[in-house]
């Protein structure tokens, strides 16, 4: 196979379009330029295609997982799951997660402890924000340390119910509303109660 051109792209720098006599275009990096020594002209064997089309692949990969992260935190599990999605294979997926990995611009940990402080922002409870860590692909071995982001000592509760009482007293029918709302946030019903009793006020469980 006849390498008729190659040319930097117009629209990524870095990017180098290596033109086949077959109408295929390969997209790959500088140092593979380099690394295969490739000019216009040049005849690619079976094996030497091969591997070429296996660099541009890895180096397709690595772009479009730079471009993910960079517009959105996720975990690794979500950027495999959408790479694959956009055409990578299994392999290629793996390994431009483990390179942003290395370049420290992917850490599941780090990931987990920002979406627990965001989920405590929008009021969630633990329930909750465990439901959150699962749907977002976070590995369960880094939970607990997450979860430690979260305020220990009940006042999420608290500044619920004050915020939505501002100073009134509640009937039973507003109290159990409330009550559920905070059960639905993923807030365990001994914190809830204990929030009531600290305002002066008791309820019962459902």
């Amino acid at each position: 196979m006849r390498v008729e051109r190659i040319e930097a792209s117009k629209h990524k720098k870095g990017r180098i379009l290596v033109f086949l006599e077959d109408g295929a275009c390969l997209k790959i990096t500088e140092q593979e330029l380099l690394d295969f020594g490739l000019r216009s002209g040049d005849e690619l064997d079976e094996a030497a295609l091969g591997r070429l089309k296996e660099a541009a692949g890895v180096s397709n990969t690595k772009a479009a997982a730079a471009d993910l992260i960079g517009k959105r935190a996720m975990s690794r599990r979500d950027l495999e799951r959408k790479l694959r999605e956009k055409g990578a294979s299994e392999a290629e997926a793996r390994y431009a997660a483990e390179w942003l990995e290395a370049i420290g611009a992917l850490n599941d940990a780090e990931y987990a402890a920002a979406l627990v402080r965001h989920c405590a922002q929008l009021g969630y409870g633990p329930a909750r924000v465990r439901e959150k860590l699962y749907e977002k692909g976070v590995p369960r071995e880094l939970w607990d340390e997450a979860l430690e982001e979260l305020p220990a000592d009940g006042g999420q509760v608290e500044d619920f119910l004050r915020s939505k009482l501002r100073g009134r007293i509640p009937d039973e029918k507003e109290k159990r509303r409330l009550t559920n709302a905070l059960l639905r946030r993923g807030f365990p019903w001994g914190e809830v109660k204990a929030a009531w009793r600290r305002m002066g006020e008791e309820v019962q469980e459902d």
